[in-house]
């Protein structure tokens, strides 16, 4: 295991390495960056693909130079899909320090598991990339705000994956909503449902030969492995995952407060439990949140092991006002007046479902067009990190609440929990020996 300084120093020696190893026909395929920005990719197994997706519809802009994933058969089968829908071979690697270390790299898209999403960005800014990290920002709320804080040192940009954000209907009805669509909004509903299955309990087992356990783990205190974590159960385990509301909460939630104009609450509270299975998960699998305002509120409610639908629609946000309601989602938005009658509503032509672990679609399209016009005009950024970071921050708090079974009090100014010492003590996490993210 290397230290954060050992891994430092590292970087700048691979970088004068790959400097001299890159062959003339390589480098005749790297475009520069204000013809096209140079992205490597890294953490290749779901939502990954969704970013290969986007860049190939945002080709004339941008190009994946690297991808780069701790397991070799992830790693393979992405090569494999980039090569064939792009056209030319992206360069692979395992470590993302040798990512970190090109100079050939403009920006970085995280996709790895959640603790490694703010101490990986904060690397990569460093190392003077441009930064496109998936929600959650981070794994604690005290890592998101060194995320905004290392943006704001280092000068580069950090978009977060919150695509809806760059959704043309969502866009228009907020607007029609600011207008006053619904008179006064006051409250607003997020939701998510979906199917999951068990986990059942695993056993510790051997690492597997192909992956990097080590590096998986990263900045997260070591533990031996388990035959029910990787590549996607990590979610479900404090250690490394932040939980339903974190993995999918995010999207609605932010749309929500987007909405009714609000930023860090004034209370939160939570409860739930992992009520549909018996076994290794250790979040819920149903929490109802509140997030209290002076004059407004904001919930959400996740169902994720039971897949009933709310006004017909597996994941959503309803925003009420004085006047009516609008019910809006990735597939479109209805508007009803105070009687619940619908009056008009908005199709989108496509749009993804909660099971879709991929989710690629034509917001996420549109939010790389937006984080790359930001890196080569100046474009404003749709979900800058400091934007982002507060429906996260948020939904972290409620984790607290749910963990601790009492409601928070908060300083809307900052998001800190108030007189409670305890609770503060959730702010941040352990981490393991110099992999302490620093700004």
């Amino acid at each position: 295991m290397i230290t954060r300084r050992e891994f430092l120093d590292s970087m700048a020696a691979t970088a004068a390495a790959a400097a001299v190893s890159t062959s003339a026909k390589s480098y005749a395929q790297i475009v520069g960056a204000n013809d096209r920005v140079n992205f490597a990719v890294i953490g290749l197994n779901s939502r990954a693909y969704a970013h290969l997706s986007s860049l190939k519809a945002n080709e004339k802009t941008s190009r994946i130079t690297h991808v780069c994933d701790v397991d070799t058969p992830i790693l393979d089968k992405f090569c494999g899909r980039a090569q064939t829908s792009l056209g030319y071979k992206p360069a692979s690697e395992k470590d993302f320090r040798k990512v970190l270390a090109s100079k050939d790299v403009d920006a970085i898209t995280i996709a790895t598991p959640d603790h490694w999403h703010a101490p990986m960005a904060i690397l990569g800014l460093e190392a003077g990339k441009h930064v496109y990290v998936e929600k959650p920002c981070s794994h604690n709320p005290a890592e998101g705000a060194m995320l905004v804080a290392a943006r704001d040192k280092y000068k580069k940009l950090v978009q977060m994956g919150s695509q809806q954000r760059s959704s043309p209907h969502t866009i228009e009805v907020i607007g029609k909503i600011n207008e006053g669509l619904i008179g006064r909004p006051y409250y607003a509903k997020a939701w998510y449902s979906n199917t999951r299955k068990s986990i059942g309990f695993g056993k510790e087992v051997p690492v597997p030969a192909t992956l990097d356990w080590d590096l998986w783990q990263g900045p997260a205190p070591r533990q031996p492995y388990h035959d029910n974590y990787h590549p996607y159960n990590w979610h479900w385990f404090k250690h490394w995952g932040t939980g339903e509301t974190l993995n999918n909460g995010t999207h609605e939630v932010d749309v929500c407060r987007w909405a009714l104009g609000v930023g860090f609450p004034n209370h939160v509270s939570a409860s739930g439990g992992r009520y549909q299975f018996k076994d290794d998960w250790q979040f819920y699998d149903t929490l109802v949140t509140s997030f209290e305002y002076d004059d407004k509120i904001l919930s959400w409610e996740g169902k994720c092991c039971q897949g009933m639908k709310f006004y017909n629609r597996d994941r959503g946000s309803a925003i009420m006002g004085t006047t009516g309601t609008v019910v809006v989602d990735r597939g479109g938005y209805e508007v009803y007046d105070l009687k619940g009658t619908k009056t008009s509503e908005f199709k989108a032509e496509k749009s993804s479902a909660s099971a879709d672990l991929v989710g690629a679609d034509s917001m996420t399209d549109l939010h790389f067009a937006n984080f790359i016009g930001g890196i080569q005009k100046g474009e404003k950024l749709n979900a800058p990190i400091e934007v982002g970071n507060v429906a996260v921050t948020m939904l972290q708090l409620s984790n607290v609440a749910w963990e601790l079974n009492r409601g928070l009090k908060l300083n809307p100014a900052n998001g800190h929990v108030v007189n409670d010492a305890e609770a503060m003590k959730y702010w941040d996490r352990d981490y393991e020996k110099g992999w302490a993210p620093k700004v």
